[in-house]
């Protein structure tokens, strides 16, 4: 995880609850997020994560000591064959845009035998177009916004879908998946071309009208951490 950049810290399951008194700590302590703080506090509990080394492996019986050899060149190739595969996967999905990653993955499917690769064009392609838009938006929006404004945004986005205010999509694909199943949804618009800027920003917009009878989100203050149960890390 640490490898790939999926983590940016290893704490031992031994420390995880002294991590996480010490974040519950200085979260009632302080009137907003601290980064600097949290970091300092995490660094605190991290420790650098190792793999075992030769010798360990072979105390633990995990390899014969005539196959370290082969163990080393096939642990080589393992790591080499990963940072390939996520070389590949950011060049696909570093597009601006649902067009741009679908074609991406297409040209790469006519050059490499990668499962995943066809998987993810599969699912693509018979996925809700609008919804990969929204999607997509809220992913990159949400780089640069707090964990309360995007619970907001997608609190935004689910009221619009669920209250079909943007389309039917939702009750089309419950359809077509669990009413009637025959897992042929019938997505409006039907294609990511026909998916407009404009109806993308309609859906992560407070466009309700009083008929919509909706509410904005309302999350609990800090008064009432006490009644939240504790974390199950």
């Amino acid at each position: 995880m640490l490898a790939f950049g999926l983590g940016t810290h290893f704490v031992p399951s031994e420390n995880l609850r002294s991590l996480e008194n010490a974040l519950e700590k200085m979260a009632a302590s302080l009137d907003s997020p601290n980064v600097a703080a949290t970091s300092m506090i995490i660094n605190k509990f991290a420790q650098e994560a190792t793999q075992p080394t030769y010798k360990m492996r072979l105390i633990l019986g995990l390899i014969r000591p005539d196959k370290i050899k082969e163990w080393s060149n096939l642990k080589r190739r393992k790591e080499t064959e990963d940072q390939v595969r996520l070389n590949m996967i950011n060049q696909c999905f570093c597009g601006e845009s649902c067009e741009e990653i679908l074609s991406s993955l297409e040209r790469l499917a006519t050059k490499v035998q990668e499962k995943w690769v066809h998987d993810a064009i599969t699912s693509m392609k018979s996925a809700n177009p609008l919804g990969l838009k929204i999607f997509l938006r809220t992913i990159r929006e949400g780089r640069t916004k707090n964990i309360k404004q995007c619970i907001e945004t997608e609190y935004i986005a689910i009221s619009h879908v669920l209250g079909r205010t943007c389309s039917n999509n939702f009750y089309e694909g419950s359809r077509a998946m669990l009413i009637d199943k025959d897992k042929k949804p019938q997505w409006e618009p039907s294609k990511l071309e026909e998916v407009t800027e404009e109806m993308v920003a309609k859906c992560l917009s407070i466009s309700f009208s009083e008929d919509d009878d909706w509410l904005p989100l309302q999350l609990p203050t800090k008064a009432n951490r006490s009644n939240v149960g504790p974390s199950k890390l």
